[in-house]
């Protein structure tokens, strides 16, 4: 066997074992085979394993690329689970992007320093050009192959049922298989895209990028020419201004680093497009300091939130590139060189920021809940006005400011935080740890009927994972208007007289007005969820949602038999409902 044949293999083989890792990190997330936050880790560490086995292998050893990815696999796992420890839950962790961004940055970025340090010097720009923009040639090469394949199945799969054979459709549809064949597709189409680095190389790329550094180029100076005619107050009047100015910052970062290339030998020859770059270089810090402005002023009207602290930190990113670009490209003599050794800098600062952004060093809601605290200390937002609902989801800052707060309002003069909390209601109960403590949790807040069928409840429960026992829990935790009661209930009942048992109905009033229903029963053991709708009329909305609520929670609930004939195909029974 050749060494190319022996190379698809074992790619093939890396990404089928990836797929099948993923398929059991769904397994022990489904049925909370292991305690949140490891999970968590273990979900963290797989994850960037695999991405960055994949994408190194190739410059790489796959030997070389798995003993690389380990300990940076490792690193960004802990990583995740130390920043879940600032939170609630582990899911009230993804609320905000500032996790998922540099989870992603510190998945991807050191991987050319990794590839260079081992086939030169970490520090070697032109391989840690080459290999960057390789390995995004190369993953979105593959992921294409990866489509090509699943719609080369499914029609192979259409064809062969006109002649009667359904193996096929019955081999992906399992569960196991479908993230297994999506493995081995993109470890193939990984190894193949390695083989043709000559045809599939980044200069095609580089070079389409490098066409649209003078259009780039001529917008932002329209931009600012037409700015002091119009003046700044429409560009400061929400973050989607800063996000807008920002997004052009990198844009152009990116089309000025594809111009000047790995060397002076490969940069763009046009000397339009030179000189493009090098005005472009100059003018990054115009949108980037707009842009970091905006974020400012946003600060300093309201305070600091997990969104704005994010927004501060790409900022201050756009910032980096914009002096250090300007810088290199304002001195005469080599500023290409100096413009390839500011984005080695700049790499390294976002590597690091990112993971200081998962560590208490720079934790978005702890520095949003001690700003609106402060806030709130020195009046600047008057108590009637301050947003405890905001506060709740800041993970374990913001909850335990929210209990903080609870208690001095049960002080001598804080009526008007007392006032606060009986209008809007920060004493629900914090998110409980695990999916264990949610259904346990649920259990006392889920009314059932008849309210002997707990066991009932207990077995629905049960087959919940944490995010969706966590919306169940954030409905019942809500009270009808007017003379209160829940807005959740379980109505048990022998809804399948051909099944033995009863089966269960889940009734989820949604922000007041909309019912929500959602049936479990068992047929031949098996749990089956079925999303109801009525066989004729409407489900009531608003006020008369409410009255069934409160109706159902009282009395008790009224079974009907549904006369339906159905017809028979074989082994298929198709009922025409009414």
């Amino acid at each position: 066997m050749d060494r190319q044949i022996s190379q698809r293999i074992a790619m093939a083989a890396t990404g089928g074992l990836a797929g099948l890792a993923f398929f059991g990190l769904g397994q022990i997330h489904d049925y909370n085979l292991l305690p949140e936050r490891a999970a968590l880790a273990l979900t963290g560490f797989t994850l960037v394993f695999f991405v960055a086995v994949l994408g190194m292998a190739g410059p790489l050893s796959l030997r070389r690329s798995v003993l690389t990815a380990l300990p940076l696999a490792l690193v960004v796992g802990l990583g995740l689970a130390w920043a879940s420890l600032g939170y609630v839950s582990a899911d009230q962790m993804f609320d905000t992007p500032a996790v998922i961004l540099a989870a992603l940055a510190l998945t991807f970025l050191p991987q050319p320093f990794l590839v260079a340090a081992q086939l030169s010097h970490w520090r070697d720009y032109r391989l840690l050009f080459i290999e960057a923009w390789t390995i995004v040639i190369r993953y979105a090469a593959a992921w294409l192959f990866v489509g090509i394949v699943w719609a080369v199945l499914f029609l192979s799969d259409a064809l062969l049922k006109t002649v009667g054979i359904g193996f096929l459709g019955d081999l992906i549809s399992t569960p196991f298989i479908s993230p297994v064949i999506t493995g081995i597709a993109l470890g193939l189409g990984i190894a193949v895209v390695d083989e043709m680095a000559d045809v599939m190389s980044p200069y095609l790329i580089l070079r389409l990028l490098r066409l649209l550094l003078p259009v780039l180029l001529l917008v932002v100076v329209l931009f600012l020419v037409v700015l002091p005619v119009q003046g700044l107050d429409g560009l400061f009047g929400a973050l989607s201004a800063a996000a807008t100015l920002l997004t052009i910052a990198a844009t152009g970062a990116t089309l000025v680093t594809s111009a000047v290339d790995q060397s002076d030998e490969e940069a763009a020859r046009a000397r339009l497009v030179r000189w493009a770059a090098r005005a472009m270089a100059v003018l990054i810090i115009a949108p980037a300091a707009l842009g970091a402005w905006a974020v400012w002023l946003r600060v300093a009207q309201y305070g600091w939130t997990p969104e704005r602290v994010l927004g501060a930190v790409i900022a201050g990113f756009g910032l980096g590139y914009g002096v250090l670009y300007a810088i290199a490209a304002l001195r005469l003599g080599g500023w290409m060189a100096r413009l390839r050794q500011a984005n080695i800098v700049m790499a390294l600062l976002i590597i690091a920021v990112s993971a200081a952004l998962l560590t208490p060093l720079l934790n978005p809601e702890r520095i949003a809940t001690r700003s609106q605290l402060a806030r709130l200390e020195n009046g600047r937002v008057p108590v009637a006005r301050f947003d405890l609902d905001a506060l709740r989801d800041w993970g374990r800052p913001g909850r335990d400011a929210v209990e903080m707060l609870r208690l001095r309002a049960a002080e001598p003069g804080q009526e008007a935080l007392a006032e606060l909390f009986r209008r809007k209601p920060a004493t629900v109960p914090a998110l409980p740890e695990d999916a264990a403590a949610l259904r346990e949790e649920l259990a006392t807040l889920l009314p059932v009927r008849p309210a002997t069928a707990t066991a009932l409840r207990d077995r629905v429960l049960s087959e919940l994972a944490a995010p969706e026992l966590a919306d169940w829990r954030q409905t019942c935790l809500q009270n009808l208007p007017g003379e209160g009661g829940t807005a959740c209930l379980m109505i048990a009942g022998d809804f399948w007289p051909h099944i033995a048992g009863d089966e269960a109905m889940v009734l989820l009033l949604r922000d007041g007005r909309l019912l929500d229903v959602t049936g479990f029963g068992w047929p031949d053991g098996l749990s089956e969820r079925r999303y109801v709708t009525p066989l004729r009329g409407v489900l009531p909305e608003g006020a008369a949602a409410v009255a069934l609520m409160r109706q159902l929670a009282k009395g008790t609930p009224e079974f009907v038999p549904v006369p339906l004939n159905a017809l028979r195909l074989g082994e298929v029974e198709l009922p025409l409902l009414p």
